[in-house]
């Protein structure tokens, strides 16, 4: 699986990097057919600064997206994982009753 990873409007220290990283390349024991992946991380500012994690997935035939927001960059990507472990079981549920 080949991921990148963006840092937008701010630059993400190389511990953010590898735990934004390390925690899609989990994803893999849930479907072994992810093609590609795309993790970016930006904030808005705001009153409170918002931080998202945008976490793209691609497989076989279809695009899984999962966006996630809150106070904090760990607590975004760790959302948006647990977002896309259950479309990723959704997606190969569908796929092995084909």
């Amino acid at each position: 699986m080949n991921v990148r990873f963006t840092a937008r409007h701010f630059k993400a220290h190389n511990g953010l990097k590898a735990y934004a990283l390390s925690q899609v390349s989990t994803l893999k024991k849930y479907y072994d057919g992810i093609v590609d992946g795309n993790i970016i991380l930006r904030y808005e500012k705001t009153r409170d600064s918002v931080k998202i994690a945008e976490i793209s997935l691609s497989v076989y035939g279809t695009n899984l997206v999962a966006i996630e927001k809150s106070d904090n960059f760990y607590k975004s990507i760790d959302n948006a994982v647990l977002k896309l472990e259950r479309q990723l079981l959704k997606y190969k549920d569908k796929r092995r009753s084909k």
